[in-house]
């Protein structure tokens, strides 16, 4: 036995967990990000993995018995009893039906790490009817309709939140770290951890992927672009900061480098105003996330080049890591003890993320996934994506393409139809309307 003390959020769980039983856990996908949740889960105390919906189930099964399960301890079945009875007896329950999971009484909190935006949207809806709380791994759907789940968490009396340990959430961290101190928050972004090539195409990756134990296509998300552009975007949504420039600046600034880089002109650097999200490919930033600050005052400023933290005016606060999934279980303990979200998007439109062609496009071209041959993520303002026309990221897939564009054009609600028969293509519909009112009032 252990005989450090248990201190901060672990000494926290520990006793909700002697009070109340431990937190209990639904995961919706269990690709590689929902798998090293699995893993993760069976290796923090007072919590447990009561179910996993996955519709090939044979990769749930190998995430469970990864985890330090056993075959007799995983149990299949289709209904949200089924699940219940599955947890009263200390098994894991495995189902193809999100909504079995999603109503079963004893889940207290649903994890989506499926990555689409449609049926991330379904499982977050059908969580919150059923009284869950939601951890929204799925960033992509975050940035299409994340105002909406947000109020649709509210009316139900539940926590919407953004992951803990993704870039966003991470973001978010040290910018209220810096904002706390009074600190002007100058820029915030991420590393980019993969080499960057917009036109790249899963067939080119598929061996990368496979050394990596990786979906090329997930892969490609990475390499074109796509994750980087979303998930700016979720943070401009979370706090009001925006792209300065359509696609970001996106400079080979290194760590050392950031502060005189990502600061305005008027201070050295490149930005046109304070304020905004951006991101680095120079050495040493990745994989970490970064705030670019300027202290108000020259005592404090004197106090930060005194503590080497940078030569100033303006200074980078780093946190050079981010553990992705595996921080993901503390965003849900924290919904379910003390009800708050790690990550939520502000009540006013901010960013977009837009859609743009990686190769020619002909008419009646259906479209594939994010990642895959058709197209990447483009940030921009909302007001610019508006102007614009652009087609949301989210609303790409399985969108229908009427006239001909051109690679490096951006799609277009001209130029493609997204399907109307998905449900997040529905709300985001009546989002935009709502918001069209908003301003014209």
């Amino acid at each position: 036995m252990s005989l450090i003390t248990k201190v901060g959020l672990a000494a926290e769980i520990a006793a909700y967990a002697e009070r109340n039983g431990p937190v209990t856990i639904g995961l919706a996908g269990a690709g590689q990000m929902g798998t090293d949740i699995v893993v993760q889960l069976a290796l923090i105390p007072g919590v447990r993995l009561g179910a996993v919906s996955e519709v090939r189930g044979e990769a749930a099964v190998e995430a469970l018995l990864m985890s330090g399960r056993s075959r007799a301890d995983i149990v299949e079945v289709s209904s949200a009893t089924a699940i219940d009875a599955a947890i009263e007896s200390g098994r894991v329950a495995l189902t193809g039906d999100y909504k079995a999971l999603c109503g079963a009484g004893l889940i207290d909190v649903v994890i989506d790490a499926t990555g689409n935006p449609n049926i991330g949207t379904e499982i977050a809806l059908n969580a919150m009817a059923n009284g869950k709380h939601v951890v929204m791994l799925n960033v992509e759907a975050d940035i299409t309709i994340g105002r909406f789940l947000k109020e649709e968490a509210r009316k139900a009396g539940v926590v919407y939140t953004g992951a803990a340990g993704d870039e966003p959430a991470a973001t978010l961290e040290i910018i209220g770290f810096a904002q706390s101190l009074g600190f002007e928050i100058v820029a915030a972004g991420k590393g980019k951890n993969n080499p960057l090539k917009f036109d790249a195409m899963p067939d080119a990756y598929e061996e990368e992927a496979r050394r990596r134990n990786m979906n090329a296509r997930m892969l490609v998300e990475f390499v074109d672009g796509s994750k980087t552009m979303i998930e700016m975007v979720a943070v401009a949504n979370a706090t009001g900061l925006v792209p300065d420039v359509p696609g970001m600046h996106g400079p080979a600034a290194t760590r050392e480098e950031l502060a005189q880089v990502l600061c305005t002109k008027e201070d050295g650097g490149i930005l046109s105003r304070s304020g905004v999200v951006d991101y680095s490919i120079g050495k040493g930033v990745a994989p970490g996330v970064f705030c670019v600050v300027k202290p108000r005052h020259p005592r404090v400023l004197e106090r930060m080049t005194d503590l080497k933290v940078g030569p100033g005016p303006c200074y980078t606060i780093l946190r050079p890591y981010h553990l992705t999934s595996l921080e993901v279980p503390l965003s849900a303990i924290r919904s379910v003890m003390s009800r708050r979200p790690d990550m939520e998007p502000v009540d006013r439109p901010v960013a977009e993320c837009a859609a743009v062609a990686k190769r020619d496009l002909t008419p009646g071209q259906t479209l594939g996934k994010i990642g895959e041959y058709d197209y990447r993520g483009f940030a921009m303002t909302w007001e610019g994506a508006r102007d614009g026309g652009a087609l949301p990221l989210g609303l790409a897939e399985r969108a229908r393409v009427l006239r001909p564009i051109k690679a490096g054009e951006r799609l277009t609600y001209e130029n493609c139809a997204p399907d109307d028969s998905l449900l997040v293509t529905q709300i985001r519909r009546r989002l935009d309307q709502s918001d069209a009112r908003f301003l014209a009032a």
